[in-house]
C-alpha cells in the first residue's frame, strides 16, 4: 500500500454495514480443528421441476486463478470509497485481489482465506456484478450455496467472520443508505461455533422494525456434521407467492428462520423490496462489532492463519418458468454488465479490483471523484472494455500531480498484470494534485473486448500521481 504524504487525508475504502447480532450461550471450547481435505467440488444441482435457473457459478477453473470477473467484483481495501471506514462493523482485515486470499483450488471450488496474525490480516470479498436478484410477483426466489465454513474451532477461529449474504441494488454508489435498502444473511458465523446465523436487516439504525443493529434473526447448529467440518447448503428464499410475503431460511434444507411482510410496515417493506434486486456477496472478515460481542476483542494472539471458506457453487432459482429476472431487469448485454466501450470517457474510479490505491472528491470539470495517492506498483483492473472491430492505437489519461520531485509511468496491459505493456507515459508534477491535463500515449493496436491493467511504475516510493479518467482511440 502506497504511503500517504503528509499534505493529504486518506480516504479507506469500502464499507460492509451489518449488525451487531446478540450474544449466544454457546461455549466456545479451546479446540483447534485441524484442516481437512476437501472433496472435489460437486456440479450445481439440477433445476428442481418447477423452477428456472436465474444465474449460478460452480467455480470451476485452474487451481490457483480468480473467480470469473464475468461474474463477480472483487473488493478490496478497507472501505467502498466514500463509504463508512473498516466496512461499516470495525472488522479489520485489507481485503486483496491477491490468488493468497481468494482464488479457485482446480477441484471445482473457491477458497477465501484470510492470512495474518495479531491485528495485522488480508483477506477477500467478491459481489456479484447482477444486482437484480428479485422475484418476478407470485413467484418465489432461491439463492442457496454449499460452502464449508473456515475448519477452525475454539480459541484458534477467534475473529474469523465468514458470510454468504445479500445487499439492496441501491447501496451501490450511496453507501449511506443502510439498513433502509435491505439487507438478507444467508449464512453467517463467527468464532468457529457450530451454528449458522440467519438475518434480516431493515429500516432505520439504530432501533426501528428490525431492531437493528441486531436485526431479526435466529440460529441454529448444522445438522449432523458440524458447520466447520463439512459442507453444508445454505438456502434462502423470497416468496412473492404467499399472502403475505415472506423471507424463509434454510441449512441443509431445514427452514430454521422466517420474516413475514406483515412484521414490519408497510414503508419499510417496500422500501426493501421496491428497487431493482439485491446483489450478492461471499467473504471472510477478521474481527469487528460480532466476533467481538461474543468474546471479546479479536482476533487474538491464540487466532491460527490461513484456514478457509470454501465455496462449491452459488445458485439462484425462481419459481415457475419463463423470464427469471425481475420486469426491471435490463437485457443481456455483451460485455457482461460492468463492462464499458474503450472509445467511451472510463472513469478511474469505476475500476473491478485494485491494489494500494485511493479515491477522493475531484474539483476537475464534471466533479465526481478520482482514483488518489497512487504510487509505484499500485494497478486498477478493467473488466469487459470492449474496443471493437477497429484497432484502438490511442490511450489518453487525464491526470495530476503535487508530488515535487517525484515521477513514474502510467502504463496499460491487457488480461494480466504480467503482460508486457502495450503503451505507456512519463507524469511528473503537474503543480498540485488537482492541477488536471490530459497526457496522450501511442499503444499497440487492440481489438474485440479485453480485462485492461493501468499500472504505475516509479523510481520513488512516495505518490506521484492522481487519475481522474481515461479512454481509447484510434
Amino acid at each position: 500500500m502506497s504511503m500517504d504524504s503528509p499534505t493529504r487525508t486518506p480516504e479507506r475504502r469500502r464499507p460492509r454495514l451489518r449488525a451487531l447480532l446478540t450474544a449466544v450461550g454457546a461455549a466456545i471450547l479451546p479446540v483447534i480443528a485441524l484442516a481437512v481435505t476437501v472433496p472435489a467440488g460437486a456440479a450445481v444441482p439440477p433445476t428442481p421441476t418447477g423452477w428456472s435457473l436465474v444465474w449460478s457459478d460452480d467455480f470451476n477453473g485452474s487451481a490457483g486463478t480468480l473467480p470469473s470477473s464475468a461474474n463477480w467484483i472483487i473488493d478490496t481495501g478497507h472501505a467502498y470509497p466514500g463509504g463508512p471506514a473498516n466496512w461499516g462493523t470495525g472488522e479489520i482485515q485489507n481485503y486483496t485481489a491477491s490468488t493468497s486470499n481468494l482464488s479457485l483450488d482446480g477441484a471445482g471450488n473457491l477458497r477465501i482465506t484470510p492470512i495474518g496474525s495479531g491485528q495485522n490480516w488480508t483477506s477477500a470479498r467478491i459481489e456479484t456484478r447482477r444486482a437484480d436478484f428479485k422475484p418476478a410477483a407470485g413467484r418465489v426466489l432461491r439463492i442457496e450455496g454449499r460452502i464449508q465454513m473456515p475448519n477452525v474451532t475454539g480459541n484458534a477461529a477467534l475473529g474469523y467472520w465468514p458470510a454468504f449474504w445479500a445487499l439492496g441494488a441501491p447501496y451501490r454508489g450511496n453507501y449511506w443508505n443502510w439498513p433502509g435498502i435491505g439487507e438478507f444473511d444467508i449464512m453467517e458465523n463467527v468464532n468457529g461455533i457450530n451454528a449458522v446465523w440467519g438475518v434480516l436487516h431493515c429500516g432505520v439504525s439504530p432501533g426501528g422494525p428490525c431492531n437493528e443493529t441486531t436485526g431479526l434473526g435466529a440460529n441454529r447448529p448444522c445438522p449432523g456434521s458440524t458447520c466447520q467440518s463439512a459442507f453444508h447448503t445454505y438456502r434462502f428464499e423470497w416468496d412473492r407467492a404467499a399472502t403475505p410475503n415472506a423471507l424463509r431460511w434454510y441449512v441443509d434444507g431445514q427452514q430454521f428462520h422466517s420474516v413475514n411482510q406483515n412484521q414490519v410496515d408497510a414503508t419499510t417493506w417496500n422500501n426493501m423490496t421496491g428497487h431493482a434486486g439485491y446483489f450478492l456477496l461471499l467473504n471472510v472478515a477478521m474481527g469487528g462489532a460480532f466476533p467481538n460481542a461474543l468474546a471479546g476483542q479479536t482476533p487474538t494472539a491464540a487466532t491460527v492463519s490461513g484456514r478457509p471458506m470454501v465455496v462449491d457453487y452459488v445458485a439462484v432459482w425462481q419459481s415457475g418458468t419463463g423470464p427469471t429476472g425481475p420486469p426491471t431487469s435490463p437485457p443481456p448485454t455483451t460485455p457482461p454488465p460492468g463492462g464499458v466501450d474503450a472509445r467511451s470517457t472510463i472513469q478511474a474510479e469505476n475500476y473491478q479490483a485494485q491494489s494500494g490505491t485511493q479515491t477522493e472528491a475531484t474539483t476537475d470539470a464534471g466533479g465526481g471523484s478520482n482514483v488518489s495517492h497512487i504510487a509505484g506498483g499500485d494497478w486498477l483492473r478493467y473488466d469487459g472494455v470492449n474496443f471493437g472491430s477497429a484497432a484502438a492505437t490511442q490511450f489518453s489519461a487525464r491526470v495530476a500531480s503535487g508530488a515535487g520531485g517525484a515521477s513514474g509511468l502510467v502504463q496499460v496491459r491487457l488480461d494480466s498484470l504480467t503482460a508486457a505493456p502495450i503503451g505507456d507515459f512519463a507524469i511528473g508534477d503537474t503543480g498540485g494534485w488537482q492541477s488536471w491535463r490530459t497526457v496522450p500515449a501511442n499503444i499497440a493496436g487492440v481489438t474485440g473486448t479485453h480485462t485492461v491493467y493501468l499500472t504505475f511504475s516509479s523510481g520513488q516510493p512516495a505518490d506521484y500521481v492522481n487519475l481522474n479518467w481515461f479512454t481509447f482511440g484510434n
